[in-house]
């Protein structure tokens, strides 16, 4: 049973998949509640799926890019589940997740984008061909600076529709589609890292001069 999360948006999202389909995915209602919501919604996929901690043989995990605190929630629980039950933990590009389920809902005709909301009035983009595989990126830029009339999923549209006038769905990643694409070896494995493209906010303070 592998359990998947993503934590790179405003919202949690939490799937198990048993190794033929997705049995059961939640998603939070509340923005910005990664610390508050991740754990419930894991324990209430798990009650609804009737398995338990041991039943899980694998754990894949959104990388972002994203915010800081946000990925940290996501990648610091998968890597503390991992070491506790011994089972390989897997990273995923959030934007790769997106990407499979533009391709596999058949929502694009041909190469599209994605662009996630990055804050600072920037988005972070990744370009993709029609098999969702990632052309370039990710990379995190001002939409004016990538304005185009290419089809665009993620947040980005919705946020600058002068930039991304042809949006489509999906608008943000889905911990389904991280758990189809690692059971079905549809999406790069990446090491359990965050994926951050730009330094934290809080960063440390210069160190005190000694008073003499």
């Amino acid at each position: 049973m592998l359990l998947a999360f993503d934590t790179a948006t405003p919202l949690v999202t939490v799937a198990l998949h048993d190794g033929e389909r997705v049995v059961v995915e939640h998603s939070s209602e509340q923005p910005m509640k990664h610390g508050e919501h991740l754990a419930p919604l894991i324990a209430r996929a798990m009650e609804d799926a009737g398995v338990v901690r041991q039943d899980l043989t694998a754990i894949a995990v959104g990388v972002g890019p994203g915010p800081f605190t946000g990925l940290r929630v996501g990648i610091v629980t998968a890597r503390t589940l991992g070491f506790v039950l011994e089972i390989p933990v897997y990273g995923v590009c959030s934007l790769d997740a997106v990407a499979l389920e533009v391709v596999g809902t058949g929502a694009a005709s041909g190469s599209f984008l994605v662009a996630t909301d990055a804050r600072r009035k920037e988005v972070y983009l990744a370009s993709y061909d029609a098999d969702a595989r990632r052309l370039e990126g990710p990379v995190v830029t001002r939409p004016a600076e990538v304005a185009t009339t290419a089809q665009v999923a993620g947040a980005g549209p919705a946020l600058y529709p002068d930039a991304f006038p042809h949006a489509i769905a999906p608008d943000r990643p889905s911990a389904a589609w991280i758990a189809s694409g690692v059971v079905g070896e549809l999406v790069d494995l990446l090491d359990p890292e965050p994926l951050y493209l730009r330094r934290p906010d809080a960063v440390a303070g210069a160190p005190r001069k000694p008073v003499s």
